[in-house]
């Protein structure tokens, strides 16, 4: 009895040892190296300009692309992805709210203007009765598209509706009588014209080769709170890698590609996390 105790007791050490031994020698995430989650465009665009610039100072970036809202968060949180770039504020303090992300803002980029697009109609005077308009489905985005739309005189809010998280629901008044369809929105530039007219966002629309100040029938204005942030984990934003990631983002280098390539599609609008912090706050 007394031997098979001291035989289990040394089979313990050994699996306590072997643990140990396992924790020791994981390996550790390599900073030098970060992996981001991106848009195609304009995004993955932003990003690639400076990946040399961020390799001379010692850190390597991966880029790995998504054609969705929903997942880049989801892989970040997961720790698939170290940083994530392609969504304004108010999306990701709704997101990171909802969803129990325990996310924080990096900083911010760049604003990309939502805008009124259509296939049939040449003026928003056109708009015909119980025209069919598209929208994102998502809560920030869809509030957005309808304050366009409120703004540009085709519908009424209820009063005291916070816009950003307005739906067809809180419409007041819509003389013309339009029609709500709502989609996800990267599939809105595909699908839109099935239909009279559609919101579309900045980056779907560049995406889909459409400029919002040339092609689109109503432009947004150039609103803070939409702009466009880099997420990541609750802690990281104080890490060198990240604080380098940032910096190479707020370059001039960036700011005078985003006005010589996108002609307004895509605007400058640099934020430091204290300022994205603040607005995100409000939401």
């Amino acid at each position: 009895m007394k031997k098979n105790r001291t035989k289990l007791g040394f089979i313990l050490v050994l699996v306590v040892a072997s643990l140990l031994l396992t924790v020791a020698c994981a390996p550790k995430k390599d900073d030098s190296k970060l992996v981001i989650g991106v848009s195609p465009a304009p995004h993955a665009e932003i990003v690639k300009l400076i990946q040399e610039d961020l390799a001379k100072q010692g850190v390597t970036l991966e880029i790995r692309e998504f054609n969705d809202y929903k997942t880049p968060n989801i892989a970040l949180s997961d720790g698939d992805i170290d940083a994530n770039y392609f969504q304004h504020i108010p999306y990701f303090a709704d997101e990171n709210r909802v969803g129990k992300y325990n996310l924080e803002i990096l900083c911010g980029v760049h604003i990309e203007p939502m805008g009124f697009y259509s296939k049939t109609l040449t003026s928003l005077d056109d708009i015909p009765e119980g025209a069919e308009i598209m929208i994102p489905n998502d809560t920030t985005n869809e509030g957005r598209a309808l304050l366009l739309l409120q703004d540009k005189g085709l519908i009424t809010l209820k009063e005291g509706v916070v816009g950003g998280t307005a739906t067809p629901h809180d419409i007041a008044d819509n003389p013309k009588n339009l029609v709500f369809t709502e989609l996800e929105a990267a599939t809105i530039p595909q699908a839109y014209a099935d239909a009279d007219g559609a919101v579309i966002n900045g980056n779907y629309a560049i995406e889909h080769g459409l400029n919002p100040m040339k092609d689109a029938l109503a432009v947004e204005g150039t609103s803070s709170p939409y702009v466009n942030i880099v997420a990541v984990r609750n802690g990281d934003a104080a890490k060198e890698a990240f604080k380098k990631l940032a910096e190479v983002l707020q370059s001039d280098k960036v700011k005078e590609y985003i006005e010589s390539k996108y002609e307004g599609a895509v605007i400058p609008a640099f934020q430091s996390k204290e300022e994205a912090d603040n607005l995100a706050s409000q939401y």
